[in-house]
């Protein structure tokens, strides 16, 4: 499963990338994906938006095992 969601997060790295920042997948527990946003992402004010409507969305679409992400310090 890890190998699927990462697949999944390098698609979605460019867009982060462009403007100033990157995701880190730290961990996943029982379909719960833990990412750190990194760079300019970090501290956008519409991070919980990127995650939630944009990289969680499409982790689910592609990998059905994933639950729902969290966000990690």
């Amino acid at each position: 499963m890890r190998e699927e969601v990462e697949e999944v997060l390098e698609t979605l790295r460019p867009m982060l990338m462009a403007d100033g920042g990157n995701v880190e997948l730290v961990d996943i527990d029982d379909g719960v994906v833990k990412l750190r946003l990194v760079g300019s992402c970090a501290s956008c004010s519409s991070s919980t938006m990127t995650l939630k409507m944009g990289i969680e969305k499409a982790l689910k679409k592609a990998v059905p095992m994933v639950r729902c992400i969290e966000a990690v310090e």
